[in-house]
Order: structure tokens, then sequence, then C-alpha cells
């Protein structure tokens, strides 16, 4: 199957709960590269590519993970970048 790259938004209070760690923990997971981060308007990005059936059991995994924590969520699809992700990291 063919990779796919999500950016996904989570709002709510998400920034200084150990929101990422717990991404990159459920990352370990699944079969999932790419990159978790604090944005400055206070929600928490997410990229992360994969085949499209992994993503979507990854992104449900953190859902119910962090569902206390999130009030909203807005995800875009696309083609994977030119540089392919190694891993699954926290950025700052």
């Amino acid at each position: 199957m063919p990779l796919v790259r999500r950016r996904v938004h989570f709002s709510g209070r998400v920034q200084g709960v150990g929101f990422r760690v717990t991404c990159q923990n459920v990352a370990r997971d699944f079969k999932v590269t790419g990159y978790v981060r604090n944005a400055a308007d206070g929600r928490v990005e997410l990229v992360a590519e994969g085949e499209s059936s992994e993503l979507d059991d990854f992104l449900a995994a953190i859902r119910l993970e962090l569902r206390p924590y999130i009030s909203e969520v807005t995800t875009e699809s696309g083609s994977p970048g030119p540089d392919p992700f190694t891993g699954f990291s926290i950025r700052h």
C-alpha cells in the first residue's frame, strides 16, 4: 500500500500535560514515522507518515489515550514529502 502523510492539530488542554511524550510512546506500537510539536497558538501539531490504515489506528490510539485533554482535532491528508522521516520524534 502507498504511504500517506497526515498533519493533525489537536486543540484543548494539550500543552503541559505530557501530550507529546504520550504521542511518541504510542507511535512505538505502530509502523509510522514523523514528529509531534507544540504550536505557538496553543495547539499540538502531529505530522505522521505510514499506510492509511496504520495511521488511522495510530491516531485512534492517541485520541483514546489523550481524550480528556482534546477538545478538537483537525486533519489534513496528503502525499509524503520528498525526504522521508526516520522514526517518530518530538520537535521543539
